[in-house]
């Protein structure tokens, strides 16, 4: 029986997938779980994305799995899109991720409005590394990262090449909305 994985728009309902994908297990490598409220927000922003972004549900077989998306950020004097991901526990060791990864490639791709796509995994979590790898992302070097606020972190840039062109840089602005 082949399996079926696709990604959804992230909802209003997905607050529990959210509030499930904050446990220590999931979260030892971005410095531990959030406050629920700190969850809500989050929450907030994943449907505020608009043009921004987009945050999805993984769905297998019709059950929710994780989380992947995109949304804009600054890199090195650029305009990019950043993509991360969870994968609830029962769920890991299977390819889920990196095949959750591929298709998040296909939908920032997409939206047409950035070159890059970057994934900024911690540089000691092996499983996430494995994904960008597994999912076509070239490995750009190490950086320390804040995330949370008042947690640094050694990461590694992954990224992968969207084929869009026209990058702009920030003292440019954004692009027009499509």
């Amino acid at each position: 029986m082949e399996r079926s994985l696709r990604l959804v728009p992230w909802s209003e309902g997905d607050l529990a997938l959210l509030v499930a994908c904050n446990s220590a297990e999931m979260t030892v490598h971005l410095g531990g779980p959030e406050a629920h409220e700190q969850v809500v927000s989050r929450h907030r922003r994943y449907l505020a994305l608009e043009e921004r972004g987009r945050m999805f549900r993984v769905v297998l077989d019709g059950d929710a799995v994780g989380s992947i998306g995109y949304w804009e950020r600054t890199w090195q004097g650029e305009f990019v899109w950043e993509t991360g991901w969870g994968v609830l526990p029962g769920f890991q060791g299977r390819g889920i991720a990196a095949a959750a990864a591929r298709l998040v490639v296909e939908e920032a791709r997409g939206a047409g409005r950035y070159r890059r796509l970057h994934a900024f995994p911690s540089a000691d979590h092996a499983a996430s590394n494995g994904v960008c790898r597994k999912a076509g992302f070239r490995l750009g070097g190490e950086h320390d990262f804040e995330y949370p606020k008042g947690h640094w972190m050694r990461c590694n840039d992954w990224s992968v090449d969207l084929g869009v062109s026209g990058v702009r840089t920030p003292s440019e602005g954004p692009p027009p909305s499509s």
